[in-house]
């Protein structure tokens, strides 16, 4: 595995690149310092069905999905900079989210960056959160991606308007290759060993882009005498797109041997457990922006939480099947309000539990 990897960089070295940025949002300006974020607030409506009395346990709630502000701006001569914060108490409160430092000598074809930032693997998880289609990230993602921030160095860039093989597209091939601690947001590292993953995305026509993603880390284990935990993800997703049309579409397999993390996403506790698993998932959505600035969006996910277990009864091992009917509409350039019902139903042989939702987010940049 590690002579592919070594492989892998040494190709990506020899290819004509540009940048992939990690950074949420780009500067407004090329001098000085730029003062960026963006609030969500938020109202949820949770369907939990009635009580033996017939009294309703629905649950609603306002609060603010993610209240983010920070400063990015660029150094002469080649160093730029990026910090975040979140401010969000349901988020946990203020918290460092992003901060790095990027020299961009050999800008657009090569960015190296080092700090705490975005792990990039994956489509969804590279997607920053005020871009996202629907409010939620697949479970798939928010479970086998994290943690979704971390500490290391990150080498990105893409081809740009560079011809190979005679194909013209912008941005044919674009990579983000990183070393992480991966104990995730704001901790320390546990031991010696580090996260080694990436993305690579090829976009060979302007209606498709194809991406692969890879992880690997070994982490200390919860075994007395056991040798360290494993860790591995392996991803790839696919873009489709023709004039207000888009599909996308991504698959995420894991195997964890001696214990297993859950959670890790956008202020979400990452939680270990004991015991080796393999999961996976998939999602598949659709979406048509149309002359009117709506867009509605479907979109169908699966999360296996563990794919050697044949019998459903443990509430912690049930495949998790939800579709997200959607509509977006765009006030401006950086306002919007999102709309999604998800209908959630469990693969367990069981009744099906009451656990809809209905949510709405309104999001405005700055």
């Amino acid at each position: 595995m590690k002579n592919i990897l070594i492989i892998l960089i040494s190709i990506l070295f020899l290819l004509p690149q540009i940048t992939f940025s990690q950074a949420c949002m780009e500067a407004t300006s090329e001098d000085g310092v730029n003062v960026i974020g963006y609030i969500q607030p938020q109202y949820e409506h949770s369907f939990l069905g009635t009580d033996l009395n017939g009294n309703s346990l629905d649950e609603s709630k306002f609060y603010f999905r993610r209240a983010r502000l920070g400063v990015t701006g660029n150094i002469p001569y080649d160093f730029s900079y990026y910090a975040v914060a979140e401010l969000s108490p349901a988020q946990g409160g203020a918290s460092l989210l992003d901060a790095f430092i990027s020299y961009n000598r050999w800008d657009p074809y090569l960015k190296i960056s080092v700090g705490q930032f975005r792990t990039p693997f994956g489509l969804e998880l590279s997607t920053p959160c005020h871009k996202l289609h629907t409010i939620n990230r697949s479970l798939v993602v928010g479970n086998l991606s994290g943690p979704f921030r971390d500490m290391g160095v990150m080498i990105s860039g893409s081809t740009d308007e560079k011809k190979i093989f005679g194909l013209e597209t912008k941005d044919l091939l674009s990579y983000q290759i990183a070393i992480v601690q991966g104990t995730g947001l704001n901790t320390l590292d546990n031991n010696r060993a580090k996260d080694i993953l990436g993305r690579v995305a090829i976009h060979p026509f302007d209606f498709i882009t194809v991406g692969t993603s890879y992880r690997f880390g070994k982490h200390p284990t919860l075994v007395t005498d056991a040798p360290e935990d494993e860790r591995s993800r392996i991803g790839i997703d696919l873009t489709l797109e023709h004039k207000g049309f888009m599909v996308q579409g991504e698959y995420i397999s894991g195997s964890d041997v001696g214990s297993y993390t859950t959670g890790g996403g956008c202020g979400d506790e990452l939680t270990l457990h004991e015991g080796s698993v393999n999961r996976n998932g998939f999602m598949v959505m659709a979406m048509y922006k149309t002359k009117w600035n709506l867009q509605p969006v479907i979109k169908y996910e699966t999360y296996d939480p563990n794919m050697d277990v044949t019998a459903r009864e443990n509430p912690d091992f049930i495949i998790q099947n939800t579709i997200t009917y959607g509509l977006n509409y765009f006030f401006n350039e950086k306002t919007r309000v999102q709309i999604n019902y998800l209908y959630n139903a469990e693969e367990n042989g069981n009744v099906e539990v009451p656990n809809d939702a209905l949510l709405v987010q309104f999001q405005t940049l700055f």
